[in-house]
């Protein structure tokens, strides 16, 4: 891929874990935004988290970006992760799970695929090994983190974990050269964090929000070449309305980044937020140029390292535990468990890649440090920071009292020639017309999407609603449910369309 594509040097996330990653780039909105900042808002049945468990509502005009393009015909799939802080609306995609495949698609038809590499989550680190293929004494451990048998080997493990994902990645490419796909199919490869290493994930540093990107687009971007421009996960979304020929919502908060026959504005900053992750509530906001980073604290109190039990569970941080206990851990380890965080913090990343020599008191900074202060308020701003708002009372405003709302069902409105005038037709029933029949399909829950099936099978493949369809069948069922995000599907509906045999 580095040698057919373009590698951006420069790529970040708006946020160091998942949830909040990936409700950005599927939605084109921050998290901030939407009310999706706080990590985990539906708790696993093993976890007791202190909110009540909740889904996020955006505001009703918020789609994943894949709604508009299967709208224009794009054939959708996603195999297999979600985890976008709601429940994937049946609106998303034409496939979603294990088994999805652009293989799966009508012949010809325009596809957009997404293919999650699980092997080097976090959790890839835990698992059980009897061998590795990395040699742990070659791994170079940053300065911050014990450097002991035990770290190497689990770094090594996530080295190991690298090649497995790679050989998936090859594999994937292999089926587009078998498809004859190759030449006509963009490839991009990212990730929607850091690695999962203890001041990486979770944390607004690089090592936290720093991502690969890789693009390969044949005939079109350089083979081989680097850039250093600023991109932001949240522009992955217009990027790809934009390589669809497809309008940008004004609602998207990022922007497209890939060439194109328009000019693109210059990104001069990238920002990313932290707030509750897991049981431990936090709020650190950063914005960062092409050289510095400005991180801000609202709770200097904290330690760094507060009680995440997922995150614990990672052998290098079991590692720093064990030696802080044993009064063994450095200097610049041990800070990272007690004390006070300082309230301000910047970094120069070009001169100081590991961000350890903070430069928020040197007065020959202060300018610096006022331009990406300004910064960093104009953007809070402008997206309407709901890190301010107490999550019990956010939380309570979306699912009134722990409640989640529910769409309304969808009614069938026959609009053809021969049909009962305009009047809704019955869910659930059966109807006899003297022509092909032209129906709407209509939902009167606010910034709901409809999704409707012309079969009666046990798997349907749920279509986007996005105008009337015509029934030509002599004998059809239309089912039809709705869904607005956060919100609970409608229950489904259907009604029996018997037509004559005249074909129109």
């Amino acid at each position: 891929m580095a040698e057919q594509g373009i590698r951006y040097t420069n790529a970040y996330s708006t946020a160091a874990v998942c949830s909040p990653s990936r409700a950005a780039i599927i939605t084109g909105m921050y998290a901030t935004s939407i009310g999706a900042h706080h990590h985990r808002t539906s708790a696993p049945e093993h976890t007791v988290y202190t909110p009540t468990p909740y889904e996020v509502v955006p505001p009703p005009y918020v789609k994943t970006f894949t709604e508009y393009i299967r709208a224009h015909g794009y054939y959708c799939t996603n195999n297999e992760k979600t985890d976008y802080q709601f429940t994937a609306p049946v609106t998303a995609w034409d496939e979603n799970g294990c088994f999805a495949h652009w293989r799966h698609r009508e012949q010809d038809q325009p596809f957009f695929a997404v293919f999650n590499l699980m092997n080097t989550h976090e959790s890839g680190m835990w698992r059980s090994h009897e061998t590795l293929i990395t040699n742990p004494d070659e791994v170079t451990l940053p300065p911050y983190l014990p450097d002991t048998p035990k770290s190497r080997e689990v770094l090594a493990l996530h080295y190991d974990n690298l090649e497995l994902n790679d050989n998936r990645v090859g594999e994937l490419l292999r089926q587009l050269e078998e498809d004859g796909l190759a030449e006509d199919t963009i490839v991009m490869i990212w990730s929607d964090h850091g690695e999962g290493l203890p001041r990486h994930k979770r944390w607004l540093y690089d090592s936290g929000i720093r991502v690969p990107l890789i693009v390969r687009w044949p005939g079109e971007l350089m083979p081989g070449s680097c850039s250093n421009q600023l991109i932001s996960m949240i522009d992955l979304g217009p990027t790809v309305l934009q390589l669809a020929g497809i309008p940008i919502p004004k609602h998207m908060q990022g922007q497209p980044f890939l060439p194109s026959t328009v000019e693109l504005p210059k990104r001069n900053y990238v920002y990313a937020a932290r707030d509750r992750h897991d049981e431990s509530y936090d709020m650190v906001r950063a914005v960062r140029d092409d050289r510095y980073k400005y991180i801000r604290n609202f709770y200097p109190d904290k330690p760094y390292f507060d009680w995440v039990p997922y995150g614990n569970q990672h052998g290098i941080m079991q590692e720093m535990w064990r030696l802080y206990a044993a009064d063994e851990l450095s200097v610049l380890g041990r800070s990272l468990m007690t004390g006070n965080r300082r309230p301000e913090e910047l970094y120069d990343c070009v001169n100081d890649p590991h961000e350890i020599y903070n430069l928020a008191a040197d007065p020959s900074y202060s300018g610096i440090m006022e331009r990406l202060s300004d910064e960093l308020d104009k953007w809070r701003t402008l997206v309407g920071d709901m890190g301010d708002i107490p999550e019990a009372q956010m939380a309570n405003a979306m699912w009134p009292n722990g409640i989640q709302p529910a769409t309304a069902p969808v009614q069938f409105v026959p609009i053809s020639e021969g049909c009962p005038g305009t009047k809704d037709v019955p869910t659930g029933s059966e109807h006899t017309f003297a022509h092909a029949v032209t129906l709407m399909l209509y939902c009167g829950t606010q910034g709901a999407s409809i999704a409707y099936a012309l079969d009666e099978g046990d798997n349907p493949h749920w279509k986007l609603y996005n105008g009337p369809i015509t029934i030509l069948d002599k004998n059809s069922v239309v089912r039809a449910k709705a869904i607005r995000i956060g919100y609970r599907t409608s229950e489904e509906t259907y009604v029996t369309i018997h037509a004559n045999s005249r074909v129109y």
